[in-house]
């Protein structure tokens, strides 16, 4: 008998963030009728936090349930999905709460927490996905306005552990190096207080890449930098950004290291070609310095910067027909990585064009692009050769989702799948 499998990196992503609905639900019902003095900040951070994992959620899969409550029996777990139009009216409803109700970024006193920045700029972001570019520039305009948000002056310190919830970001996920992990202690829950993610993104040792000339440690080989990247880089004259997020093999021997592809299984090394990450990094200062060095990184994701913002409003603006504050907004991101303006007389589909190039090289490894790709329509044409077929512009939906889902049938499953 045939056994529908389930993808399980696709299940992991669905249940990750539903689970983090759950909790978020969990904490705005509980204090509805509460009397604490932090009610309507802690609620307004629950909500921009189920903001967040419902964008993300309907960005990747389209069309799914919408859980608001707590499921108070088993009947109650069944849900049906809701369109994405109902999904982004939600998403907005929480984010109104959250802009009304959290303080600005210099009012935070623990920098971990969401400001009240972070939601109007996740607000822009949302609208702009929608194609509601003129609604988006407002809190786009708000954002930027607000001198404790703004670019590190070094291109090559945004990913820094010294720049740890700095002046451009505004969303970050936080991460320690004291947590202690070992092989005997390793959650792969995804649990962790230190960051695993950064070793599996280091250039793979065996004898395959000499790293410490550069000041790396070696890590597993994942996620590494395209061809296609460095050679945008170069065609660009992007070298100081360029050397903030990869380095190519030429570099790496010219700094005392090597590449042996015969260390590697049948001489090849897995989906390298040709450069090493330096974005997010495997580096040797950003790791307990005893112990089991490659389980305890503390390197912090930036997943919400202020540079996204600028480009973001860049499109906004373009969009809407304002290519002078669109080129305003985009030479803000070029100047900080050691390029000149635009030329001024840009305009329309030529300066978007322009917005996308940039955005492929300020936001490298930050796992925005494909999604760009399919709301512009371009993933086709950038994705030629690849394997991508049109379905792929939605995850399928987890198998495992409609098997215990009792409102959910195959006939539920996203296109092609």
């Amino acid at each position: 008998m045939y056994k529908r499998q389930a993808n399980g990196s696709i299940e992991s992503v669905w249940n990750n963030f539903y689970s983090t609905i759950a909790l978020s639900n969990l904490v705005i019902e509980s204090l509805k009728e509460s009397t604490l003095s932090n009610k309507d900040r802690a609620t307004a951070e629950a909500k921009f936090i189920r903001a967040w994992c419902y964008f993300e959620l309907t960005t990747m899969f389209g069309d799914v349930p919408l859980r608001l409550t707590l499921p108070q029996g088993a009947a109650d777990f069944g849900l049906g999905k809701s369109t994405r139009a109902e999904i982004y009216v939600q998403v907005e409803s929480d984010l109104t709460d959250a802009i009304a109700n959290l303080p600005a970024k210099s009012a935070v006193a623990d920098e971990f927490r969401f400001s009240k920045g972070a939601a109007e700029a996740l607000m822009g972001k949302v609208l702009v996905f929608q194609e509601r570019y003129s609604e988006s520039l407002p809190f786009f305009q708000s954002v930027i306005g607000n001198p404790s948000h703004d670019l590190e002056g070094n291109i090559a310190d945004v990913w820094s552990i010294n720049s740890e919830f700095g002046v451009e970001s505004l969303v970050e996920i936080g991460f320690v190096s004291t947590s202690g992990r070992d092989w005997g202690n390793l959650a792969w829950g995804g649990r962790n207080e230190s960051n695993l993610h950064i070793q599996l993104m280091g250039p793979r040792g065996d004898g395959i890449f000499d790293v410490s000339s550069a000041g790396l440690l070696n890590g597993w080989g994942f996620n590494l930098p395209t061809a296609k990247l460095a050679t945008a880089f170069d065609a660009a004259g992007d070298t100081n950004r360029k050397a903030a997020t990869l380095l190519t093999e030429a570099e790496l021997i010219a700094l005392g290291g090597s590449v042996d592809p015969t260390s590697a299984t049948g001489g090849v090394i897995w989906d390298y070609e040709g450069a090493i990450r330096i974005k997010y990094a495997s580096r040797a200062e950003e790791t307990a310095a005893d112990g089991v060095r490659e389980l305890n990184y503390s390197t912090n994701f930036r997943i919400f910067r202020y540079a996204e913002v600028l480009l973001l409003a860049a499109e906004a603006y373009n969009k809407a027909g304002q290519d002078g504050n669109a080129r305003t907004e985009l030479d803000k991101v070029r100047n900080r990585a050691g390029l000149a303006d635009v030329n001024g007389s840009l305009s329309g589909t030529d300066l978007f064009d322009a917005i996308v190039d940039e955005k492929f090289l300020e936001l490298a490894h930050e796992g925005q692009r494909f999604w760009d790709l399919v709301r512009w329509g371009r993933a086709a044409t950038e994705l030629t050769g690849t394997g991508y077929a049109s379905k792929n512009d939605l995850f399928p939906i987890p198998i495992t989702e409609i098997d215990k889902n009792s409102e959910l049938t195959v006939a539920d499953q996203n296109p092609g799948y």
